[in-house]
């Protein structure tokens, strides 16, 4: 009985939502996947034109073993703002594929693909995470396009990262200032390498990093093993599995990493092997995410178990004192990914089991407590916009940095969209959004029109 009622309170959501969204978007492509997708993430812009751009999009199809499991290169059509007719872009059918994405390329993956982190320094370069301890490293440019058919050898990684002891399944950041690469497992470690390690495989000049084409993929029938890479530093400090890694924004050495033992744990490769700071209850339940804000780096986000986001300030964490300076509130489910924008350092991103992605504003808290007081308002301090689009758990999302405040979600709703759950590339109307000052300036250019609208 509740199951029903938990279900029909998710569909009359869902109705109320999709009858908003040519007031809340100024642009929205709903995807139907065949297959369920457990990341998502934005490559390099590959074309621009007068009213969309192109650009690439990484994703993994995770199958019930009929056809191999695989790495998805997609082109993405993305509508620039202002462009998109209100009433076109909520005529959707959730059972449909969507025209602004097509598949480009497939790699066949030895295993599911349960994480994909682009390099930023040369986005064409991703490693992804599977059900093993190995990191695997793939130049999609250079790899060949291959047909997913039942018995098909997997494709050969352009580099295997290892060093784990155990399976390393989740825990996956790539650094923005070097080609180096993070990774936690089961085996309770926090492993670092420098894909320049191996300059044999992957050419690395001053500006890029290059990878030569990938030669044969089948070698007596089997998959050619490509060349392996050592860790440079493996560090202890969980007490359990390391469930997300993140790199300081601004160096190589520092990073950050939270697991199931409830820990929040800084690290600096500098300094050796232990953890610098470790906040022992940094939840009161599992650790499923951590970011680091690239527009300040003394702010540090995690997102539970225990349906919370803790904003931390790295300034006034010690071995004593580890208190959030704020508690963001709202899902009503674990947490599972969280991510600052690359647009502005005080809006960030989470997304939750209760198929909710909440856009946060820490600047509004202050605001939004003080009218609080005064009991006008409904909403958590912070939260400034709710995206309703899913209707099962949201599993990864992902700001895009070439146009900041346009998103890709994707949710593991497969059974009621009649496939493998639902990719959402979204971006709401700019009114929401921008400096008050300006939206008023706007809307007075407009209000003699919209009174006449309203007396019709």
């Amino acid at each position: 009985m509740k199951e029903k009622e938990g279900s029909r309170s998710v569909e009359d959501r869902y109705t109320q939502w999709k009858s908003m969204v040519p007031i809340l978007y100024d642009w929205l492509a709903n995807h139907n996947l065949v297959w369920p997708s457990l990341s998502c993430r934005w490559g390099p812009q590959v074309e621009q034109a007068t009213y969309k751009n192109r650009q690439r999009l990484y994703l993994s199809e995770q199958t019930d073993g009929s056809v191999p499991n695989t790495l998805v290169i997609a082109n993405v059509d993305v509508v620039k703002s202002r462009v998109a007719a209100a009433e076109h872009i909520a005529q959707f059918n959730e059972e449909s594929r969507s025209p602004f994405v097509k598949k480009s390329k497939t790699i066949i993956h030895p295993g599911e693909v349960n994480r994909i982190r682009e390099l930023p320094q040369n986005s064409t370069i991703v490693a992804t995470h599977t059900d093993s301890p190995d990191v695997l490293i793939w130049d999609v440019e250079a790899q060949p396009n291959r047909q997913p058919v039942l018995g098909a050898t997997p494709s050969c990684a352009d580099l295997t990262l290892t060093g784990h002891k155990d399976n390393a399944e989740f825990a996956l950041a790539m650094c923005p200032t070097e080609p180096f690469v993070l990774s936690g497992g089961k085996d309770k470690s926090v492993v670092l390498w420098s894909i320049q390690d191996h300059v044999s495989s992957l050419a690395v000049d001053q500006k890029n990093l290059k990878s030569p084409a990938s030669k044969g993929v089948v070698a007596n029938g089997k998959a050619a093993d490509g060349p392996k890479v050592q860790a440079r530093g493996i560090y202890q400090g969980h007490e359990a599995t390391v469930e997300d890694v993140q790199f300081n924004p601004s160096s190589a050495q520092e990073f950050c990493s939270v697991g199931d033992d409830s820990c929040l744990i800084l690290w600096d490769a500098r300094t050796g092997f232990s953890p610098v700071i470790k906040v022992e209850k940094a939840h009161s339940a599992d650790l499923h995410c951590v970011d680091w804000n690239p527009n300040d780096i003394n702010l540090i986000l995690t997102g539970s178990a225990d349906n919370t986001i803790h904003m931390y300030d790295r300034r006034k964490l010690s071995s004593t004192e580890g208190s959030p300076v704020h508690i963001f509130k709202d899902h009503t489910a674990p947490v599972l990914c969280v991510q600052w924008s690359p647009a502005k350092a005080s809006i960030f991103g989470s997304a939750a089991e209760d198929g909710i992605l909440n856009i946060w504003n820490y600047e509004n808290i202050g605001a939004i407590e003080k009218s609080d007081s005064a009991g006008s308002s409904n909403y958590p301090p912070g939260l400034f916009f709710k995206h309703a689009g899913h209707r099962d758990k949201v599993v990864d999302f992902h700001w895009n940095a070439a146009d900041p405040w346009t998103i890709v979600s994707v949710s593991e709703d497969g059974e009621k969209t009649g496939g493998g759950g639902t990719l959402q590339i979204w971006r709401m109307i700019d009114l929401i959004y921008r400096p008050e000052d300006e939206v008023l300036a706007e809307l007075e250019k407009y209000k003699s029109h919209l009174l006449t609208c309203a007396n019709t």
